[in-house]
């Protein structure tokens, strides 16, 4: 065998420690999926999706709600119904996996367009962290727990009237949001 050809000194052991790094990296890209999934249920009104990020026996603390999964889901989608729009934003994402048990600090910005008593319209921003641990069950990450640390929030008046009539596409809630329309992404037959 050539010396060109010939394992390294080592090279199983380097073999085992990349695979070990490649299985804690796909690990993570797992779990970075979890917020944003989590994030689209709560944009679009989407119980099920944001359900389905959780394992029944989950448990979140925000605060103004501490319980299960289903409650917190409920009382997601109630607290978010009447507002005309929303959009959460992720920022860093810190995610530290030990085994089949992970820890992780995720930003967030959230915007919620919302309607004052008086009927004008708002603005309001929460920005934070959530405090999250992740348990893999079968190989399927999912939220076993979920807090949210609030760092900032603001109040303003809706400032966006200059975009009416102006022919943009808005985001809405699902089923109607563009986003599940498949058949409409892509280039119109007779362009």
């Amino acid at each position: 065998m050539s010396g060109k050809n010939r394992p390294k000194k080592g090279g199983t052991e380097r073999m085992a420690m990349n695979e070990q790094l490649l299985k804690v990296q796909m690990d993570k890209l797992a779990i970075m999926e979890l917020p944003a999934l989590y994030m689209r249920g709560l944009d679009r009104l989407d119980r099920d999706l944001l359900r389905a990020q959780f394992w029944d026996d989950a448990y979140m603390d925000y605060g103004i709600y501490a319980g299960d999964a289903d409650g917190f889901c409920d009382f997601c989608m109630a607290a978010l119904a009447d507002h005309d729009r929303n959009q959460h934003m992720i920022g860093q994402n810190i995610i530290e996996v030990e085994g089949d048990t992970a820890y992780g600090e995720v930003y967030f910005q959230a915007y919620h367009r919302v309607r004052s008593d008086a009927g004008e319209l708002r603005d309001i921003f929460i920005c934070g962290r959530y405090a999250d641990r992740y348990k893999k069950r079968d190989g399927i990450w999912k939220f076993s727990y979920r807090s949210e640390i609030v760092d900032w929030a603001r109040d303003d008046p809706a400032t966006d009237g200059f975009l009416e009539g102006s022919g943009n596409i808005w985001g809405e809630r699902k089923p109607n949001d563009p986003i599940y329309n498949r058949a409409a992404m892509a280039r119109p037959e007779n362009i």
